[in-house]
Formats: structure tokens, sequence, C-alpha cells
């Protein structure tokens, strides 16, 4: 088991809430929408304005890169990319790392930058599948408590995207707590790429990050 995918599985079992296109070949969608009993909200989706810029460093996801993955972008200065090696289908740490259709590849951890959290790059299911879908599962299995849940068509790269923005209200944290995720459609399948962080603003202080990712996202 290696040192990414033991820290992956702990956080998952001790917490469950810090886990957390192309043509995506789905119906077109609205420019956002509320999730299920949750109302959208402005600040819960909304990136502070005050959010800075962030240096760039390695770009991952190519192959010979920290993290061979469907998707490459830039990792900002100092975060350390580690791939998860999640088992096979009937390992129980591979079912662990696993929400919704998606298996966990990648986390990106930020302590080396001076925060406490990771960006985690998630894959699977197959080319065709429904991103928003995807991502509803996902959230689904990453809160089972949460609020102002809000879905928004987006770009990653120049890819069609779709982001969720919500706050996690699981009694496992302690006190409400900002979520960001974003899906996109890859030949390989579903990749989501999530942004976790101890609290609401260990979250919005590694938003750069996050952005950089988003922004600089392809395939290939």
């Amino acid at each position: 088991m290696t040192q990414g995918r033991a820290r992956g599985a702990a956080v998952k079992a001790a917490t469950a809430v810090l886990v957390l296109g192309a043509v995506t070949g789905c119906s077109p969608e609205p420019a956002a929408d509320a999730g299920a009993g949750a109302s959208s909200t402005a600040d819960a989706t909304a990136t502070p304005a005050a959010a800075g810029s962030v240096k760039k460093g390695d770009t991952i996801g190519g192959p010979g890169s920290a993290c061979p993955m469907p998707v490459t972008f830039d990792v900002a200065a100092d975060w350390q990319p580690e791939a998860v090696d999640s088992g096979g289908a009937d390992d129980e740490f591979g079912a662990l790392l696993r929400q919704g259709t998606v298996t966990l590849v990648c986390e990106i951890d930020a302590k080396p930058a001076g925060n406490i959290g990771f960006i985690r790059v998630w894959a699977g299911g197959t080319a065709g599948d429904d991103i928003r879908q995807a991502l509803r599962a996902f959230v689904a299995d990453a809160a089972k408590s949460r609020e102002k849940e809000a879905y928004t068509a987006t770009k990653a790269g120049e890819l069609d995207a779709v982001e969720v923005t919500y706050v996690n209200t699981d009694e496992l944290i302690g006190e409400p707590k900002k979520e960001r995720a974003f899906a996109v459609a890859t030949p390989e399948g579903v990749v989501v790429v999530d942004l976790g962080g101890l609290d609401t603003q260990e979250h919005e202080q590694m938003l750069p990050a996050y952005e950089l990712a988003r922004k600089s996202l392809r395939t290939g």
C-alpha cells in the first residue's frame, strides 16, 4: 500500500468528509441549479474577491508525471502530488477510495505550501457518462449532510464542465465547511477534481490552487 493510499483511506474512514468535460453526452443543462433539498446561494458559489493568485509548479497527468491520469493540469508551487493505488474492485481499501462512480487516483497535498488540505482527482465510468449525474453521486457519498448545494455549467480549460459548491454540515467535521468540485468527461470516462480543506478558512486560502488546476486542465 502506498503512503498516499493509506492516507486517503484513513481520511475517508475517519471523517468521511475531506474526500470530497469534452462532449458529455448529456442533455443541455441550465447555468445553475440547486441540489435536492437545498438552495443555491451566492455565498456558497462565490470565489472570494481577495483569493489572489498562485505560482505555477509542476504539470501532472501525463505519462511519467507524479500522477498519470486521463487529464493533465498545472499544480501550484510547493503542492506535492502523489498517485493513489486504489487496488482491485474487490479490494477493501479500494472500496474506501471510491465515491459515487469514481475512484481516487491522485492527491495533491497543500501542507508543503502552508495549508492543510488536498486537491484530489477521481476517475471512473465510461466515455459518454453524464458528468452532472456523476458529480451528484460523488457529493452524495462525500457529504451525507449538506446545505446550499449548487451546480453550475462552466469550463475546465477548454472542456465543458459542471462545478458544485456546497456547505458540508456533517456532525463529524465539527462545524459547517465549504466544499467545491468539478467534473469533466474524457474518452476514458468521468474525472472529478475536488478541493478538501480542514475548514472553510483553509478552503478559501487554497482556492487559487484549485482554480489553477481547473483553468489549465486538458486531456491528452
